[in-house]
């Protein structure tokens, strides 16, 4: 009884209702090939829901994410339509390096120039989209101009399983990695419970700040990348208000916006909530327009939710073996 109260079982329980309630008025939604397209349609943004919960657990946000994203797919694409013999994985290798710099330039305003992450980051989403605009010159990269490898990868399959579902499980690991095991994880949690405290106890704050915003970056470019990839186009308004569903997946995953608590299974769990639910409306014919109340209403719910249970529900980790000086 006690697993049935956690948050994450909750969710995954919820999600599970509501996929055998669609599969219910339209049996074709359980097919293999139906949930197999749903996974894969969830992957890009359960990776980008894990980056933005290593930012909201320190007390940021990153509002650039979606505009890094399509920064790095057009220079990606653009990369690769230009040099066809160029190698995948440089070109994938570029596009990540991308999304870091972007990222590390809102580390930096943040973590070391003390900027509120919020502006920050309002600021930088609409510099990076407009340099998606002036590099591009407002002109599209269709698919006939991209390499063939390159637009078959990210559905390309290993073991019966597409690239993108692997690349997800992969980033899961990683988050996983970072969040429970790492001395830089426990200092984001410590940053976002006690900021003071943690500076005290010797935590590089500004550090810790630069890197955690560098890994959103990381994350937006190597998605930047998939997406094109994936949708065999790259044009100026890509992932236009991604970052806000990226956000979204979050809270509903019990990410608390007032940082400190929260944990990788919610934020996957919140990205594969609201890929159900895209994926299940059009399914039952219900309007666009309905989809986007519904999904507004579940936003305002999940945070009714977290308020109520307050952040001592959430799973917090401080560091340990916290040395005064530290500057690991």
């Amino acid at each position: 009884m006690k697993l049935l109260k956690l948050r994450e079982i909750q969710l995954a329980l919820l999600t599970a209702a509501l996929i055998l309630l669609v599969g219910w008025r339209a049996p074709v939604f359980l097919s293999a090939a139906s949930l197999g397209n749903l996974l894969t349609d969830s992957t890009l943004l359960i990776m980008l829901a894990l980056a933005q919960m290593l930012v909201i657990v320190t007390r940021g946000v990153d509002l650039s994410v979606a505009s890094s994203l399509a920064l790095a797919g057009m220079m990606s694409a653009l990369l690769a339509s230009h040099n066809p013999d160029l190698p995948l994985p440089l070109v994938m290798l570029a596009a990540a390096a991308i999304g870091l710099a972007l990222g590390l330039v809102n580390g930096y305003l943040i973590g070391y120039l003390q900027l509120p992450p919020i502006v920050v980051t309002l600021g930088t989403m609409s510099v990076y989209r407009g340099m998606v605009f002036v590099l591009s010159g407002g002109a599209w990269v269709s698919s006939h101009q991209m390499p063939a490898d390159f637009i078959a990868f990210p559905l390309g399959r290993l073991l019966g399983i597409t690239h993108l579902v692997w690349i997800a499980a992969a980033t899961v690991l990683a988050a996983w990695f970072i969040a429970r095991h790492s001395r830089f994880g426990r200092d984001l949690y410590a940053i976002g419970n006690e900021p003071a405290s943690a500076r005290y106890v010797g935590i590089p704050i500004a550090r810790r700040l630069l890197w955690t915003y560098g890994i959103s970056g990381l994350m937006a470019g190597l998605c930047g990348y998939l997406w094109v990839a994936r949708y065999a186009v790259a044009y100026t308004e890509i992932a236009y208000g991604f970052e806000f569903t990226v956000i979204a997946a979050c809270v509903i995953g019990g990410i608390s916006i007032a940082g400190g608590c929260g944990n990788v299974a919610g934020a996957a769990l919140g990205g594969l909530f609201l890929a159900v639910i895209g994926n299940a409306l059009p399914v039952v014919k219900v309007s666009p327009f309905w989809q986007s109340a519904l999904t507004g209403i579940v936003i305002l719910t999940a945070v009714l939710i977290n308020s109520r249970g307050g952040r001592s529900k959430g799973r917090q980790i401080l560091p340990l073996h916290l040395n005064t000086g530290s500057t690991a």
